[in-house]
């Protein structure tokens, strides 16, 4: 199913995985689209994409742990779209080989400030620029991890924390945005494919954003934080 019009979409953390796969896939779509990573221009498989899409591509550095920045960030958006339509936010970290009696501070800080701080604040900075899109969506990718009623092990302490934060993240955002009609999803894509999921995930990257993006195509106006699998099927908190 493909959108009435084309939109005008961010993806963060584009130049691998499912990040990467978003770009591909929205630009088969036809929309226009601002792909970003830290170092998009050094990133072969971003620029590759740039030739058959010159005007429907454009690549912008951000790193998502530096919100100092994101007011200005906001403005260079501008200078590309004057509304956007949809923010992926998808740019994450999952640390490995964490145990109980070893867990380090620095570790969890990080991994929050990545995973849940800075969807936030770049929410926030782009939330003008959301409130004049076409039926404006802000996609939190979140995972089935950062579910507390679903929790029965001890694993991965820091994915699974800063999701679940992030999942309130979204809730709060839906609650600020509605007003102008924004609305706000954190999204389980399933087990996928890629460096942070690993060689033996269940599910292609392409799989999971197809099913992903018809969910974000059939999500209702009064979406304001739900908590839902690429199916669109709500996920226990």
């Amino acid at each position: 199913m493909n959108s009435p019009a084309p939109r005008r979409v961010l993806v963060t953390g584009a130049g691998r995985g499912l990040g990467l796969a978003f770009v591909r896939a929205l630009l088969a779509r036809g929309d226009q689209v601002l792909a970003t990573c830290r170092e998009p221009t050094a990133n072969t498989a971003l620029r590759d994409l740039l030739p058959a899409h010159p005007d429907r591509l454009h690549l912008l550095a951000l790193d998502v742990n530096d919100s100092a920045r994101f007011s200005a960030f906001a403005a260079d958006v501008g200078a590309h779209v004057e509304a956007l339509d949809l923010l992926i936010n998808n740019a994450g970290v999952l640390p490995t080989g964490e145990r109980f009696g070893q867990l380090r501070a620095e570790t969890l800080e990080a991994t929050l400030r990545t995973n849940t701080v800075a969807p936030l604040l770049l929410a926030q900075a782009l939330a003008p620029a959301l409130a004049r899109g076409r039926r404006p969506c802000v996609a939190n990718l979140s995972t089935e991890l950062g579910s507390i009623a679903s929790t029965r092990q001890f694993h991965s302490p820091s994915y699974a924390i800063s999701k679940a934060a992030l999942n309130m993240a979204g809730v709060l955002l839906g609650a600020a945005l509605a007003a102008d009609g924004v609305r706000v999803v954190n999204l389980h894509p399933g087990w996928v494919r890629t460096q942070m999921g690993g060689p033996n995930a269940a599910l292609d990257p392409e799989h999971a954003v197809h099913d992903l993006l018809q969910t974000l195509d059939r999500l209702p106006a009064d979406c304001h934080g739900a908590f839902l699998d690429r199916h669109g099927q709500p996920l226990p908190w």
